[in-house]
């Protein structure tokens, strides 16, 4: 029988969303746009006369990195709300908990690949889809550094500084939608540097300037996406994975789906239609933040 005992034990058992504690408009502004510069600055440290992928440049970029990453939690307990610090642990402030863990995981990942249905489509007609069964693709990409930076380190600092460091810090100023908007700003900004490394690589300006804004656009439209899973998912491993998923799909190739035969061409289209519309359609569906226990970041 459902009685007074039985509403005491719910309600002991599922945590309450409880409002979230605020921080100045300006502190949180300020820490963000400094993490912003601090990381992209370590990329510079460095004097070297090599390109971004030679692989020492790309160490160095390693230790870097993961310099910032050891620097930038701090940010986050100095400048958050002592009220906050008080009541949840840090480690689920940046993102890092066992409750919706698999859930995290599996489901936006899964979601992304959906995303990219059309694309996928195309390489299982190329026959590019049998590396990913070949053991000699993988260690080789695992010897290799630039693989290990595009597909482990970038997505991984990245996500760690611009997502687990900085979204809580503007979760303390600003509603969730509001934060998912604001944080890949300064995601995408950080990526305009490579503006001046086509430079140094002899292109020409306006080209540099166009491939960079079309790179801030595409970095920063990606940005709305994970934070958008960080607030919804409370969990830093989904942005994470979907990142390196990203980085590993690309752009689509349009030349090789033109390459198709005209049916499989039609229904390779189709696929990106569809895995698009169904992108649109589930992503608030699957983000549920009851899915992954999440009731710190975004209430519902």
């Amino acid at each position: 029988m459902y009685n007074e005992t039985t509403m005491r034990t719910e309600t002991t058992t599922v945590p309450a969303a409880l409002p979230m504690p605020q921080i100045p408009v300006t502190t949180s502004v300020t820490c963000c746009f400094i993490l912003a510069v601090i990381y992209v600055g370590s990329l510079y440290v460095w004097s070297t006369k090599h390109s971004r992928d030679h692989p020492s440049t790309i160490k160095r970029r390693f230790a870097s990195v993961s310099f910032v990453m050891l620097f930038a939690p701090f940010f986050v307990y100095c400048f958050s709300s002592p009220e906050l610090l008080e009541r949840e642990h840090f480690p689920k402030l940046l993102g890092f908990r066992w409750l919706g863990l698999w859930q995290a995981i599996v489901i936006p990942y899964l979601l992304t690949a959906l995303l990219f249905l059309g694309p996928i489509f195309v390489n299982m007609q190329t026959e590019s889809i049998r590396i990913y069964f070949d053991w000699n693709y993988w260690s080789g990409s695992f010897s290799s550094v630039v693989w290990l930076r595009n597909h482990v380190m970038a997505p991984l600092s990245e996500e760690f500084v611009f997502r687990a460091c900085m979204m809580p810090l503007i979760l303390q100023s600003f509603t969730p939608l509001t934060s998912v908007f604001i944080t890949p700003l300064f995601f995408g900004v950080a990526h305009m540097h490579h503006i001046a490394e086509r430079l140094s690589l002899g292109v020409e300006l306006s080209t540099a300037v166009l491939i960079g804004f079309f790179q801030f656009v595409y970095t920063t439209l990606f940005g709305f996406y994970s934070a958008y899973l960080f607030a919804r998912t409370g969990h830093i491993v989904a942005p994470f994975l979907v990142h390196a998923f990203c980085n590993h799909m690309g752009l689509p190739d349009v030349q090789e789906l033109w390459q198709l035969q005209f049916w499989r061409r039609i229904v390779a289209i189709g696929l990106y239609i569809i895995g698009f519309a169904a992108w649109v359609f589930l992503l608030p569906v699957v983000t549920d933040p009851r899915i992954y226990a999440n009731t710190l970041y975004w209430n519902v």
